[in-house]
C-alpha cells in the first residue's frame, strides 16, 4: 500500500485494503499507525477507516475479540496485601473481585487533597459531554447529567503528584494516561450505565484511537461524601460502591466489549452532591 500524492482519495484499491487488515484482525490504531507511517493523511486515513469499518462483514464480536492488549494497569496483588506501600503514602485495598477486576482502594488521596481538586476545578465546571460516536468529537448527552472539567496532564504540582501516585500504584506511565476528570453530580444528576472503551464498530472510534489508542481501565476517585445517593453501579455484577472520601474504584476491561463485565454507572444522588476525579487509562502516550 502507498499513498497517491497526486489523489489522495478514498480508492477502492485502498478500501479493499481496509477490508483485509480488519478481516485478518487487525485494530483500527494499529491500522492508522501503518498508513501514517506510509505517508497517507490522516484525514483521509480516517475516512477510508470509517468507511470501511461500515462496511466490514465482521460481527461485533469478531471486531471487539481481535482487540487484546497483552497488559493492563493493574497494582501488585499476588500476595493478597491489604495494604500497598507507595513513595508518599500509603493505600488500602479495600476490596478485590478478580473477574473483571473491580478494586476498591482507601486512603489513596488526602481529605486536604480531596479539597483542593474541588476548589481548582469549581470555577471551571460545565454540562458533562460524552465521546460522538459518530464523529469521534464531543456532545451533551441526556444520559450524563452531571457538570466537569478536564485538568492537563501535570498542570499544577498538585495534579502532578496524584497522577504520579497513580502511575506507581497501577504499574503504568503517566503519559498513558488521559488528564484528570473532575465532576459534580447536584442532587438528581446521574450518569446512566455505559462502558468507558471507545466502540470499535462506531465510526468515530478511528479518530479517538489516534490519540492513544484504547481505554483500558478507569479509576473514579472520591472527593467527598454525599448525604446520600450517588454510588457507582455496576449493574452486570450486582455490585454499588459507597462514594466515601478519599477513597478510589479501579475497574481494567482487556477488550473493547460487553463481555468484560464493566458496565457500570453513577446512581442519582439523592441529597447533597457528590465530586470525583475520574482518571482513564490508554494502551499507548495520550496526545
Amino acid at each position: 500500500m502507498t499513498p497517491s500524492a497526486s489523489a489522495p482519495a478514498v480508492t477502492p484499491a485502498l478500501r479493499q485494503w481496509l477490508l483485509d487488515q480488519l478481516a485478518a484482525g487487525c485494530v483500527a490504531g494499529d491500522i492508522l499507525q501503518s498508513m501514517r507511517g506510509s505517508g497517507w493523511d490522516d484525514a483521509v486515513s480516517v475516512s477510508a477507516l470509517n468507511q470501511a469499518l461500515a462496511a466490514s462483514p465482521m460481527s461485533r464480536l469478531d471486531a471487539e475479540a481481535a482487540h487484546a492488549p497483552i497488559a493492563l494497569p493493574a497494582p501488585d496483588l499476588h500476595d493478597g496485601p491489604s495494604l500497598i506501600q507507595l513513595a508518599d503514602r500509603d493505600v488500602q485495598v479495600l476490596m478485590a473481585l478478580s473477574q473483571p477486576q473491580v478494586l476498591l482502594f482507601g486512603n489513596l488521596l488526602s481529605h486536604d487533597e480531596c479539597d483542593a481538586l474541588v476548589a481548582l476545578a469549581a470555577p471551571r465546571m460545565a454540562r458533562s459531554e460524552t465521546v460522538d460516536h459518530h464523529t469521534g468529537g464531543s456532545e451533551v448527552n441526556a444520559a450524563r447529567t452531571s457538570e466537569g472539567m478536564f485538568f492537563e496532564r501535570g498542570e499544577t504540582p498538585l495534579i502532578e503528584r496524584i497522577e504520579a501516585r497513580i502511575a506507581a500504584l497501577l504499574h503504568w506511565p503517566v503519559e498513558k494516561g488521559e488528564g484528570l476528570q473532575v465532576l459534580r453530580y447536584r442532587p438528581g444528576a446521574q450518569y446512566q450505565p455505559h462502558f468507558d472503551y471507545f466502540d470499535p464498530v462506531q465510526p468515530g472510534t478511528p479518530a479517538v484511537l489516534q490519540h492513544g489508542g484504547q481505554r483500558l481501565a478507569t479509576l473514579i476517585m472520591y472527593l467527598n461524601t454525599p448525604e446520600r445517593g450517588g454510588a457507582t453501579t455496576f449493574p452486570d455484577l450486582r455490585l454499588q460502591v459507597a462514594p466515601t472520601k478519599g477513597c478510589a474504584v479501579f475497574f481494567s476491561y482487556d477488550r473493547p466489549h460487553e463481555s468484560t463485565g464493566t458496565l457500570h454507572g453513577g446512581a442519582p444522588v439523592l441529597q447533597g452532591e457528590k465530586w470525583v476525579a475520574t482518571k482513564w487509562l490508554r494502551e499507548g502516550v495520550f496526545a
